[in-house]
Parts: C-alpha cells; sequence; structure tokens
C-alpha cells in the first residue's frame, strides 16, 4: 500500500498509514491501547475530500532553519504539536510534520470510509526507514501492501497518569498494532518504566516492548520491538516518543542505534495548539 491510499482489513501486516494531511484522510492500520493518543486524540480524523493519495513521502527533512540535527549528518524531525523534535540517520525518510500515522484494529473495516479515523495510537513528527522494506503478494484488492522496517513519532500521551505510564502502555501499544494484533499473549514487556534523560537534559521514563513467536500471516509478518519515551514538553504537558521496528530479521534496527535515537530527542519550541 502507497501512502494515503486505503488498506485492505484482510488481516495483513501493514505498514504505518498517513491519517491526515491537508485535505486527506488515509486509511489503513492502528493500535490499542487508551493512555496515548494521537495529537488529534482518540476521536475520528477529520472527513476526507477524497481518498486519493497525500502528500508525497518523498520528501526530505521538514524543520525549521534553526533546527539542527544533534548528530552531523542526521536529519531533523519536528513535531510542532507536542513541541519537540528528534534525529533519525540520513538513510530514514523523514514525513512532513503535519501528517499523522498509525495502525488501526485489523478487525475494522478499512475499506469503510466510517472507520478511516479510528485509530487508537497516533503520531506525528514521523519518520520511517525502508517504506517498503517488505513487498507481500498483491492483496485481496489488488494493492500491494508495503511493510517498513521501522518507524517513529510523537503523541500526544495526555491520558497517562505519569512519564512512566505513557511510556509502559505507549511500547505495548506500537508492538500490537504493527506486529501481533490480535494476539497479546506473544508480547513481553517491562513491568516498570525507568528513569531517562535525553542528551539535551530532558528527563522522562522509558519503557520496551517486544513480541516473541508472534502469530504469522503472511510474508511480511514479523515480531517487533518498541521502546517509548515519555516525558513532558514546555507547556507541562505528557508527551510519548516512540520508535518501533521489526525484530529477527536480516536487517533488524540494533537497540545501540534505537537508544542513539533516542538520545536526541528535544524540546522544540512553544507547543502548538489545535
Amino acid at each position: 500500500m502507497r501512502w494515503g491510499e486505503p488498506s485492505s482489513a484482510s488481516g495483513n501486516r501493514a505498514k504505518a498509514v498517513a491519517v491526515a494531511a491537508v485535505a486527506t484522510v488515509a486509511a489503513g492500520v492502528g493500535v490499542i491501547g487508551s493512555a496515548l493518543v494521537g495529537d488529534g486524540d482518540n476521536a475520528a480524523a477529520p472527513a476526507p475530500t477524497s481518498p486519493g493519495p497525500t502528500t508525497s513521502a518523498s520528501t526530505g527533512p521538514h524543520v525549521g532553519t534553526a533546527e539542527r540535527p544533534v548528530i552531523p549528518g542526521w536529519k531533523v524531525v519536528v513535531n510542532p504539536a507536542s513541541g519537540s523534535a528528534f534525529d533519525v540517520p540520513p538513510e530514514w525518510d523523514v514525513k512532513p510534520p503535519g501528517m499523522t500515522y498509525g495502525f488501526t484494529d485489523d478487525r475494522v473495516d478499512a475499506e469503510n470510509p466510517a472507520n478511516w479515523g479510528r485509530f487508537i495510537v497516533l503520531a506525528t513528527g514521523f519518520a520511517s526507514l525502508r517504506e517498503d522494506w517488505c513487498l507481500p503478494d498483491i492483496d485481496a484488492n489488488g494493492r500491494v501492501v508495503g511493510t517498513e522496517l521501522a518507524g517513529a513519532g510523537t503523541a500526544s500521551a495526555k491520558r497517562a497518569e505519569d512519564t512512566g505510564d505513557a511510556a509502559l502502555k505507549g511500547a505495548v501499544a506500537w508492538v500490537y498494532g504493527a506486529y501481533t494484533q490480535p494476539d497479546r499473549k506473544s508480547i513481553v514487556r517491562d513491568r516498570t518504566a525507568k528513569p531517562y534523560t535525553t542528551t539535551s537534559g530532558v528527563k522522562g521514563s522509558i519503557a520496551w516492548a517486544r513480541s516473541r513467536n508472534a502469530p504469522r500471516k503472511n510474508a511480511c509478518s514479523s515480531d517487533g520491538k518498541a521502546v517509548t519515551f515519555g516525558f513532558r514538553n514546555s507547556a507541562g504537558d505528557l508527551v510519548a516518543w516512540c520508535l518501533y521496528g521489526a525484530t529477527g530479521v536480516r536487517d533488524e534496527l540494533p537497540d545501540s542505534t534505537i537508544m542513539k535515537t533516542l538520545g536526541t530527542v528535544r524540546l522544540h519550541g512553544k507547543p502548538e495548539k489545535r
């Protein structure tokens, strides 16, 4: 599936899909978990004006001229809504800051426009690694559904109790949505979040979740992992940054790279009110 196209609700492991651009909603895939909510909250996304393609996914870093990467040569990902930013390695694809990405429940009929906004966890300020890393067979609707190797983004976590709660529930939600649904038994998670401070001095909590022997649905199915960093932005609002990726595959993103990426999370200006 290309960015912005409705996906089949056939239960295939699918890539994270853009939910809202300036005028378009993309249906696709979603996650569970009520503690984390995208910047559009857990309500339906804006109604689409058409089911056609959204903004091109081939755009480069979408940052202000004053924002520079913490790590030389890396790209900056900015989330104006949450007032945060982070860096990703140069091979990652940075999405437009106003786009929202997430996973829908496989049990929801994504072909029905009424379900297009029913995302449970969403993230803006998003970047993906090798979004066509795996291309399974064409689905029942004649579309090729691609799978990214990894993805990262930031979301509001205002329903969480604190930074630790945001980290714990967020990590589980992304692993469930991206790799295991509808199975929950294969998820192994941290029971307590750990204190963490980024290189810029942002304090918060981190937690990991991983899947083991999750049910395989197609050639692109794999186990996965996710780390979530819960923190507060300059307005004092709870925010959750998450990075998820496939595990047990030849090109698995190393934990060391994930932690290096996490270390770049920082505050970015005054959060925008939406």
